[in-house]
């Protein structure tokens, strides 16, 4: 099975090399965009917000995930997913007074997200757009946007913007206020997504395990459940195998009757409050014979099943920025063995337009 090369180069080169950049763009956006996102969050931190709402599509949508979790656990407000539908096909306007909404996307040019944020505006809410793409509809619709700052992506897969959003969203929410969070935390990060990185051998020494596989479990808990969706939606789309991504809770409710010996699962569990939480999760995998890979985990497992990403002196809620590394090589690996090119992968366009 192929797919065809748009690029001219190898298949899998684009990937490779965006792959590859994220630890500068992380170094950039920490020297060139922190100040610009803390003077923002400061005028936004001025409004009495009750609520905060976020909207995203495909790997933004993870990324939103993700910003929920900072926001419910280091603001104490109530955080949500916004359903783009609820205006865009069934046309409702919520009173939407005291509310912060913040759209993420990569290109800023989804239909449904443009209206969702048009309509929060209208509606009274405060809206922010961060995006890839300062030029685009989405940020010309709002009224704050943050540049996520990581350049010209080819690659179809989103692997660089993904996680210059994070870290963005990271700076947004330690810079409003109120909580433990700090700016200056992420100061190693970009040396740590280097490290993490360098380890590329051992992702590629596991890719030819999963060559014939048809399916595969994605798990995590807090922040990395955000790892665990963008692990498995990079799978799919690279590899066209059938990736489900599971909350480690969730997998114990019903979804882990389908785990035996034939299916692989990613387990992501780097130290932290999230990771000692999967601890029942990867006893009950492994009662189960489950193919079990670890992402940043070792207590317990084989050294083999263990996919290392470089941590310390780092908080637990910027873990999912390096988490997702070795994941999106692994995704570039398995697809190249699976004789897919993960650079164009077959129905799938940079910019999807839903509505």
């Amino acid at each position: 099975m192929t797919s065809g090369n748009t690029s001219g180069a190898d298949p899998g080169a684009l990937m490779a090399a965006e792959i590859g950049e994220q630890p500068q763009i992380l170094a950039r956006l920490l020297a060139e965009q922190a100040g610009e996102i803390g003077r923002i969050a400061a005028e936004v931190a001025g409004r009495d917000h009750r609520f905060v709402l976020l909207a995203g599509r495909g790997t933004s949508d993870h990324a939103a995930l993700y910003a929920k979790y900072l926001v419910d656990v280091h603001l104490g407000l109530p955080a949500g997913l916004v359903s783009p539908s609820t205006s865009t096909i069934y046309g409702v306007r919520p009173d939407l007074r005291g509310v912060l909404h913040v759209s993420v996307s990569q290109s800023g040019g989804s239909p449904d997200l443009i209206d969702s944020l048009v309509t929060a505006r209208s509606c009274g809410a405060t809206t922010v757009a961060v995006t890839n793409n300062v030029g685009s509809e989405l940020a010309r619709a709002a009224e704050f946007v943050i540049d996520v700052g990581a350049g010209s992506e080819r690659a179809v897969a989103a692997t660089k913007s993904y996680t210059a959003q994070l870290l963005a969203l990271y700076l947004f929410v330690a810079s409003l206020g109120g909580s433990t969070l700090s700016a200056s935390d992420a100061a190693p990060l970009a040396d740590a997504a280097q490290a993490t990185l360098q380890d590329a051998d051992k992702v590629a020494a596991v890719a030819p395990r999963y060559r014939s596989v048809s399916r595969m479990v994605t798990t995590g808990r807090g922040y990395s459940y955000a790892t665990a969706r963008e692990g498995a939606l990079k799978l799919m789309e690279t590899c066209y195998l059938g990736a489900l991504a599971f909350s480690g809770a969730d997998l114990l409710h019903g979804p882990m009757a389908m785990i035996d010996s034939e299916t692989p699962v990613i387990a992501v569990a780097t130290p932290g409050r999230g990771g000692q939480s999967m601890a029942p999760v990867l006893t009950m995998l492994r009662e189960r014979h489950a193919d079990l890979l670890l992402v940043g985990g070792q207590e317990g497992a084989p050294a083999d099943d263990v996919i290392p990403v470089h941590t310390a002196g780092l908080r637990e809620e910027l873990h999912p920025i390096l988490e997702i590394l070795p994941l999106q090589r692994l995704a570039l690996a398995l697809a190249l063995e699976r004789g897919v090119n993960p650079d164009a992968p077959r129905g799938l366009r940079k910019v999807t337009e839903t509505w």
